[in-house]
């Protein structure tokens, strides 16, 4: 897990469910949206061309393993103000894993609304590297350039998990989704769903640009030494 700096958790550390997010402030940022965006599309476009020969190589290892099963997974998440998208990933799983999740959630090792196995039977080879390696989520850089999500920001939740949220949890579905955030690089796996919604309503409380570009930073060092992820 990273050793985060204070001013990098913004400050202090609140009480659960304390917290509150003055949404009229949240809205009324709209130079920091728009810079924001600029650096989404330019970012997304970049990252898809930079990392093209990446795609290919895990493409090709996918097919090794796996030669009938698709190269992509799109599963439909909630975005802002819970909008319904099509995200998609590179897939890490068999081709019937929706299918044998049902019997798996009693094994579930994360607390709250949200579906997390260390040992899941269900994930591939090739997707337990791309999953350590964060890979997986490259190809979310197209949600991205389409305006579904932003690099960073909230993880995206599933229809199903936020049919489980309360009032307090459905605060981190006031802003863009993104391939990165604060969870990602404060623990992951090992940060249980109720610390999760405190980081993320912490970072839409205290958006900026300066912010973003620490976290994309924290995110390339977790990348080439991964944390909690699996």
């Amino acid at each position: 897990m990273l050793d985060l700096e204070k001013e990098d958790v913004y400050i202090e550390k609140k009480d659960i469910k304390s917290n509150f997010i003055d949404r009229e402030k949240v809205e009324k940022k709209y130079v920091y949206r728009f810079i924001k965006r600029i650096i989404d599309v330019l970012g997304s476009s970049i990252g898809l061309i930079v990392l093209s020969p990446i795609f290919l190589v895990v493409a090709i290892l996918m097919k090794k393993e796996e030669p009938n099963g698709p190269i992509f997974f799109s599963q439909t998440r909630v975005g802002k103000n819970e909008s319904k998208f099509k995200m998609f990933k590179f897939r890490s799983m068999c081709v019937d894993a929706e299918e044998k999740l049902a019997e798996l959630l009693k094994h579930n090792e994360v607390e709250g609304a949200m579906f997390k196995m260390k040992d899941d039977p269900r994930i591939t080879k090739v997707g337990k590297f791309i999953r350590k390696t964060s890979i997986d989520e490259l190809p979310q850089l197209w949600n991205v350039l389409k305006g579904d999500m932003s690099l960073v920001g909230p993880r995206p939740p599933l229809l199903r998990e936020v049919a489980e949220y309360t009032e307090y949890d459905k605060q981190r579905l006031l802003v863009k989704p993104g391939c990165t955030g604060l969870w990602q690089v404060s623990g992951r796996n090992e940060v249980g769903f109720d610390e999760m919604v405190e980081l993320d309503i912490e970072y839409i409380q205290n958006g900026s640009i300066w912010n973003d570009v620490k976290i994309m930073f924290k995110t390339i060092l977790v990348m080439i030494k991964p944390n909690g992820a699996y």
